[in-house]
Parts: structure tokens; sequence; C-alpha cells
């Protein structure tokens, strides 16, 4: 449908089994892409153990049996030696980058408190992840992609929280609304290069995430397990389609900006969000 053939793509934070990551890099995959899918390490949790989910090699397995070359590296994204690293090992073993999806972000925490109670270390985390890798990824790729002459895709996940503040999530909106910054200054940086940059700003999406958001936000007398069931359903019963996100979603819109057809689109900042939001 989008003709992706001949196109690298690098996706950072696709190691999860139900995460946005691993969705957009099978997506841009099926397309017809080769892929790099890069995340930390973290430790196995127990209901992907029991299905035997590998991380990144298990998404890289998937991406082979389609018939696409594939790379999983591990990388920590604020480490801008590994960012450099992932960026050199993915051109020459695959010999280009055409495509990025900033997708990496932190793990929901400390930081889902009261902006009077959050603690310095959890709120400098967030932004480490979330802005400083994005940023570091961008800069390595975009630097890439000037010295070939372009073009290529940039996809900066951001989210609905980078548009509307939210109780509780300051230190989260403050990450998310920079990405979005980033991306409008990026997208008329790197237009000379052809080098279309726009962001994805998700709504709740059901993922792992949703497990550490629960956690961080629940009473005390409610399991987090409970607590992720009730923000699920509460989600859908306010959004107008009817229901939280899947990554697949997500990938959709992603998959439509890594290709030519957008390619009149730029500094764009795209809620997908079954129409919270409509802006």
């Amino acid at each position: 449908m989008y003709e992706l053939e001949g196109k690298v793509a690098i996706v950072t934070g696709a190691g999860g089994r139900r995460g946005i990551g691993r969705a957009m890099a099978t997506r841009l995959a099926r397309e017809g892409a080769d892929v790099v899918v890069t995340d930390i390490m973290k430790p196995p949790r127990p209901e992907d153990e029991e299905v035997g989910w590998k991380g990144i090699d298990s998404v890289v397995a998937e991406i082979e049996a389609m018939g696409r070359r594939a790379l999983g590296l591990y990388s920590d994204v604020t480490d801008a030696g590994q960012v450099d690293e992932m960026v050199e090992r993915t051109i020459n073993t695959l010999g280009k980058i055409d495509i990025l999806c900033a997708n990496a972000g932190s793990q929901p925490g400390g930081d889902r408190k009261l902006l009077i109670d959050v603690e310095e270390a959890d709120f400098d985390l967030v932004q480490r992840v979330n802005v400083k890798g994005t940023f570091l990824c961008c800069r390595a790729v975009c630097r890439h992609m000037v010295q070939r002459g372009g073009p290529g895709k940039i996809v900066i996940t951001s989210s609905r929280a980078g548009k509307q503040g939210t109780a509780r999530y300051a230190t989260y909106c403050a990450s998310k609304f920079a990405l979005i910054g980033i991306t409008q200054s990026l997208a008329l940086e790197m237009a000379p290069y052809k080098v279309n940059v726009n962001a994805i700003c998700p709504g709740l999406v059901d993922t792992e995430r949703v497990s550490y958001m629960a956690d961080a936000l629940r009473p005390d007398d409610v399991s987090a397990e409970d607590y992720r069931q009730i923000m699920l359903e509460d989600r859908a019963r306010i959004i107008p389609l009817g229901r939280p996100a899947q990554g697949e979603d997500i990938a959709n819109t992603a998959a439509f900006l890594c290709s030519s057809q957008s390619d009149y689109l730029t500094g764009l900042s795209i809620s997908v969000s079954g129409g919270m939001g409509m802006d």
C-alpha cells in the first residue's frame, strides 16, 4: 500500500510485546522496509516469559519472517555514544537510513504525582528519556540524511499530553509538549533536504505502559491490574470512537507518514486518539 521497498527504518523503543514500537516496526516491514529495532535491556515480564517473548529478538524474528532484513540493537537513547553507534551500525549493516521513528519513552512511575510532590530525579529522568533521547536520535539520523542530501522521514511519538495538560501528569506533559516544539523546529531545518518531520500524538494506548501507569496512580486498596481495567473502561466511555487505541492504530499513521504519500506534510502533530481532542 505504501511501497516502502528499499527503505531502511530505525524504530526506537520497540521491544514491548504490546507496544507501539513493535507495531510500528512490523507495519513498516509489511510495507517493504528493512528495519532496525532498538530498546534498552529490561527485566522480562512474567506474562511475556510465559509466551516466550524475548523483546527485540522476537521483533527481529517477526520482521525476518516477512522476508525483510532486520537488526536488533540494545541502545540507551539517553547516551549520545550509544545513539551514534546505533546509527553507525545501521549504516554499516543496511547501507543507509531513510526513516526514523523516535518512539522510545520513559516508564511511568514516580513522575505521575502532583507537581509539588514530584522528586527532582523523577522529573529529570522523564526529560532525559523523552526529550534528550529524541534529540540525540534525531540529531544523529538527520546528520546522516543531510550528508547524503535527503530525502527522509522522521516520525516522533509525542502524545495528547503534549497538547493539553493533565493533573498529575505535569512532568510527562512537559516532555511531550517539548517534542512538539522539536518537531516543528526540525521540520523547518530539514525541509531543504526534503526530510519530512512529523509527530504522532496518541491518546491512551492499550500497551504495557498502562500497567505501569495504573500502578503509579492506583489507590492503595486497588490492585494494579484492577486499576488498569478501570482506566481502560473509564477512557472508553469518553472516547468518541468508543475504545482506547491499540498499537496498530498508531502504526497505521506512522506508515502513512513514512511513505511518499505524506511528502507534502511536515511539522504536524497528529492526534490519534479516537476523537478525543479534535485538533
